[in-house]
């Protein structure tokens, strides 16, 4: 939410921090919860301590989209009274790690004790709000939550720590509450009153374009069942782009201009990568290109900017609106090491995910590395336009090539 202030933040991480620890203090003498949303459905035949089953205040199971395997690291947001943390421990098994984190601090102690009682030892917690995560950069596998984010004043800052603390093909599981499309400000307000341990929820859209606008490549939002008038439990699962040993892909930032644009410049001083000579100016550059398809490449040692691959809009035409034209560039030196190709396929992912149906480029035919590296990606050659314009002085050809999604569009095809 842009609009948001850093006093409404505050004012509702105290909100919730004072409610939940109301909760945990409640599981600890034993009293039932009674919270609006129950507990999650989770298998019957796996046993937990009493107290973290009293506590479990989700809207769904995580666990069983998060495909967790042994000796992962896992990170569970808003980890309550722990439930999800003793049976991620029990999934990673003795080689794996899982982290908890939250920012009450009642649930910790609650949690703590339930993660003792259950014979953990693979598991900590810690103390944090999930807008801040207290982990660094590339340190976890997967990270889960359940239905924790729709309580944060802040949902863009929430995914983009989770992004920033997965390493390159990471995962994201979650349950969370979701609003229905078309709902106005105050009927949303309205319908999460009702439910009452709900706030500040975005519709399904809105979910899926904050995942892209945080870097994530792929996303899916599932509604499962409903929870009040308007509102809707929903799975959602998306990846952070894999990359090669040593690189991750990320959003394409401001401040990578000057990287960005000299790798652009030394693909034009090769005369083989477009019909441009000069790289533009920073920003025509951005207003060209589309801001959720927009990714690059960097060196995890050092931040050196690898590569990077952004796309345009091939025409304003609602007719067009998955139709685009993309452009990739990577640095002289980097060239075998799949830089390409994984931000090739970072951008058909983040594409894929918004309903683009088609990606179309133009490539000379003497570039045959960049010819290999899309029919490898899946695009087609429609054909040659010959004699299509002048490049230093020389008329030059032009392959046209296009990839048509396999799953956006195909009724039509």
């Amino acid at each position: 939410m842009t609009d948001t202030t850093r006093d409404d933040i505050d004012r509702q991480r105290t909100e919730v921090v004072d409610r939940y620890s109301g909760l945990a203090r409640q599981a600890m003498r034993g009293d039932e919860q009674g919270d609006c949303l129950g507990a999650a459905p989770y298998a019957a035949d796996e046993p937990v301590p009493p107290g973290a089953a009293r506590a479990s205040l989700g809207c769904g199971n995580p666990l069983a989209v998060a495909d967790i395997i042994p000796g992962e690291t896992v990170l569970d947001l808003g980890s309550g009274g722990g439930l999800d943390v003793i049976l991620s421990a029990r999934r990673t098994g003795p080689t794996g790690q899982v982290y908890g984190l939250d920012a009450s601090p009642d649930m910790l102690v609650l949690a703590r004790a339930n993660t003792a009682q259950a014979g953990i030892d693979n598991a900590e917690f810690l103390a944090g709000h999930i807008e801040d995560i207290p982990l660094p950069d590339g340190s976890v596998d997967v990270v889960i939550s359940n239905c924790v984010i729709n309580l944060s004043a802040d949902k863009p800052r929430v995914l983009a720590e989770a992004f920033r603390v997965l390493r390159p093909g990471g995962r994201l599981g979650v349950t969370d509450i979701i609003g229905d499309e078309g709902l106005d400000t105050s009927e949303r307000a309205a319908a999460e009153r009702e439910v009452g341990c709900v706030s500040g929820t975005v519709t399904g859209d809105q979910y899926r374009d904050q995942l892209l606008a945080a870097g994530f490549t792929t996303a899916t939002v599932t509604r499962t069942h409903r929870v009040a008038a308007g509102l809707t439990s929903a799975i959602i699962q998306a990846t952070k782009p894999a990359a090669p040993a040593g690189v991750t892909i990320r959003p394409m930032r401001a401040g990578d201009a000057d990287q960005v644009l000299a790798i652009y410049q030394a693909g034009l001083d090769t005369g083989h990568a477009s019909f441009e000579t000069t790289a533009p100016a920073w920003d025509a550059f951005d207003a060209a290109k589309l801001p959720l398809h927009r990714h690059v490449a960097v060196e995890i040692a050092g931040g050196r900017l690898l590569g990077w691959v952004a796309a345009t809009a091939v025409s304003s035409r609602c007719v067009y609106a998955g139709v685009i034209e993309h452009s990739i560039y990577v640095h002289p030196d980097t060239r075998g090491r799949g830089i390409a190709a994984a931000l090739l396929d970072a951008l058909i992912g983040s594409t894929e995910t918004a309903g683009v149906w088609t990606i179309q480029s133009g490539i000379f035919p003497e570039n045959t590395a960049s010819l290999r590296l899309h029919a490898k990606a899946g695009f087609r050659t429609i054909g040659t336009r010959h004699h299509i314009g002048q490049h230093h002085g020389r008329w030059r050809d032009v392959v046209f090539i296009e990839r048509r999604s396999p799953t956006v569009g195909t009724s039509s095809q």
